[in-house]
């Protein structure tokens, strides 16, 4: 079995209805040249995606991940995707993936060729880095302005700030940022001062009993990871909430956590040089259940 497997796709209208979806992608090798020179999504980064992690050969809440993916091509003026048909792609892309481990999945929906075939969209597998000691350790962040006020994506929603598009410049600049400030990852705040998002990542705070996220908005990507963990938490007899959150209670919580797809569940152990309360057996726990089998 592979470990690194790439599907290209031929994407269908939203309403199609194919009974042999299987022919509509196909498998390439990875290490040879796939995309044309005049693909939108390399020149301008035109495009959107997103990425599921695949544990023990289950892809996690890849439902969840196609309509945030479908909610980006709405937010981008892109082709709706066909839902059954990346469906039928990720089961075929973990149906040749190794039974045991943690890997990557990721899916891209791109405008496609300058003055030729729109849109593209294509599918790649690889082996997830191993995140175990940021799992049992936690990281160190920053905060890093984001440039935004609160409001912003309302006023101006051409900036495209709830959409998870592949324009990640940014995004790694302020990775890149953090590092050089000792740390490991960044948490973006409003040019007000109030909790955004990382890079990469959602961002969950605890202060005594209750369990706090910024509030969804149109300048924050809706976390497929930290919505599922509220419905572990609430299940759980745990209190969950969406507010706006300033950065004094990011840096006075009881504890503080960064959680994705693939690396799951960071509590963050400094913030700005500071130490913050660590929680490790709570830490322990999330990623249990992240790591077990989600639809």
């Amino acid at each position: 079995m592979a470990d690194t497997i790439t599907l290209l796709i031929e994407p269908l209208p939203a309403d199609a209805d194919v009974t042999r979806l299987d022919a509509t992608f196909h498998e390439v090798d990875a290490s040879m040249p796939a995309l044309r020179v005049g693909e939108l999504s390399t020149q301008r980064g035109d495009g959107i995606f997103e990425t599921i992690g695949v544990v023990d050969g289950h892809a996690q809440e890849a439902r969840p991940h196609l309509e945030r993916l479908r909610n980006s091509a709405r937010i981008c003026e892109l082709p709706e995707p066909n839902l059954p048909q990346w469906e039928a792609a990720i089961a075929r892309a973990v149906a040749a993936l190794p039974p045991e481990g943690e890997f990557a999945l990721k899916l891209v929906l791109s405008r496609g060729v300058e003055h030729g075939p729109a849109p593209t969209a294509w599918l790649h597998v690889t082996p997830a880095a191993d995140f175990a000691p940021v799992r049992r350790h936690g990281i160190r962040a920053v905060t890093l302005d984001r440039g935004y006020a609160r409001g912003t994506a309302e006023r101006a929603p051409w900036l495209l700030l709830g959409a998870k598009t592949l324009s990640y410049a940014v995004n790694m600049a302020a990775l890149r940022e953090a590092r050089r400030r000792g740390a490991d990852d960044a948490i973006f705040l409003t040019s007000d001062g109030y909790v955004m998002e990382g890079p990469t990542s959602s961002v969950i705070i605890r202060r005594g009993d209750a369990w706090s996220t910024p509030a969804p908005s149109g300048a924050i990507l809706h976390g497929t990871t930290q919505q599922s963990l509220f419905e572990h938490l609430e299940a759980t007899g745990r209190q969950t909430e969406y507010r706006d959150i300033p950065v004094y209670d990011l840096e006075t919580a009881d504890a503080v956590w960064l959680v994705s797809s693939v690396r799951l569940a960071a509590g963050v152990t400094h913030l700005d040089d500071r130490d913050l309360p660590y929680d490790a057996d709570e830490t322990r726990e999330l990623n249990a259940y992240l790591l077990s089998p989600r639809d």
